[in-house]
């Protein structure tokens, strides 16, 4: 091993807790240039009652909060977690935010002093995913904002997009710019929050011409256990590339580091050992449901295609699972997609 892994906690941490690194990262995937960046505190005890709150890495940049989180592997509440940070990322304002005296009793004149709401500033809330693409094929990336539901309910409204009525969809279209263009005291800083997603899997599967995609790149080259420095020859002469380079090297790492690398790829692989033991079970316990219902109504049509029925009802009841990784997806409907033509020659062959 060249470089420990990046995509591992520790060595994440350490890599962007250089404002350097972090403010050139951040410039390639926003595509902008940015002038300051500030890095903030990243633990913090929300309510009385509530355990610490810590995140990967947090920083202010121009006009904005932002939290980059790495998450290693699918986890049911991965979703509401990172909404729950996004929403923090925003509240955690309220520790710097300035104060303002406004009048609250004309005929006396009595002043109080409330937060200045005025102040506050969007926030990006990134999250890294390292393997799950939360069943995303193509995109490198999806970014969430707040926006008018009727937004939503314009893309989303089938009767509207079936119809033949171009002065209609037409009509549609201008209400809803006419509502995304309001800017009534500022309404428009609701769309400025951002909830990223972004899929290092896609990333470095879909090579698009990003400036980004290097940064993926690196990442997954440090997952190879075997990784050489051959491998970095690429990244080799950009000073943040190199400095990185220089933070992860197996030679920088301590006793403990090395440690960790070890106990943290037994954990990983002890979870792939688990999901591939769940996803055997679940399939075999759901050939067994499925079989019992293709056996039913393949009685009257012949035993073999009942057969051929409840293996592919099983197969169908697993993709419903949330944990299944993409390449497994990818097997299953294969799977369904031969069984199902298989099917269709036997129709043909018993019309025949």
């Amino acid at each position: 091993m060249y470089l420990a892994p990046l995509n591992y906690d520790r060595f994440f941490k350490k890599i962007f807790s250089d404002l350097d690194i972090a403010k050139r990262f951040l410039e390639d995937f926003l595509d902008t240039k940015i002038e300051m960046i500030e890095m903030i505190k990243n633990r913090h005890a929300v309510t009385d009652d509530a355990t610490y709150i810590e995140f990967d890495f947090r920083c202010k940049i121009d006009g904005a909060f932002v939290i980059i989180d790495m998450q290693q592997w699918f986890k049911a509440d991965l979703v509401q977690r990172f909404y729950l940070y996004h929403a923090l990322n925003t509240g955690l304002q309220l520790e710097t935010l300035p104060k303002r005296k406004i009048v609250i009793d004309a005929p006396s004149q009595k002043i109080k002093k409330v937060k200045d709401y005025r102040l506050l500033e969007p926030v990006y809330t990134i999250v890294w995913m390292v393997e799950d693409t939360m069943r995303f094929k193509c995109e490198d990336y999806v970014s969430f904002i707040m926006s008018p539901e009727i937004v939503l309910d314009f893309v989303r409204n089938d009767k509207l997009w079936k119809t033949n009525d171009i002065q209609l969809i037409m009509n549609e279209h201008a209400q809803v710019i006419k509502s995304i263009s309001n800017k009534y005291k500022e309404i428009t800083f609701l769309e400025k929050n951002r909830l990223v997603f972004l899929f290092q899997k896609n990333i470095v599967t879909n090579k698009k011409l990003e400036k980004y995609v290097k940064w993926f790149e690196f990442a997954e080259k440090t997952k190879n256990k075997e990784n050489t420095r051959d491998d970095f020859k690429d990244f080799e002469g950009d000073p943040v590339f190199d400095e990185m380079i220089r933070r992860l090297n197996q030679s920088t790492l301590s006793d403990e580091d090395i440690q960790y690398i070890h106990n943290e790829h037994e954990s990983w692989e002890e979870v792939r050992r688990f999901e591939q033991e769940f996803m055997e079970k679940g399939i075999e316990k759901g050939m067994e449901k499925g079989m019992e219902k293709g056996m039913e109504k393949g009685m009257e049509k012949g035993m073999e295609k009942g057969k051929i029925i409840g293996e592919i009802n099983a197969l169908t009841t697993m993709l419903s699972c949330p944990s299944l990784p993409p390449s497994v997806i990818d097997e299953l409907k294969t799977k369904i997609q031969t069984l199902n033509d298989h099917l269709a020659i036997k129709d043909e062959n018993s019309n025949a």
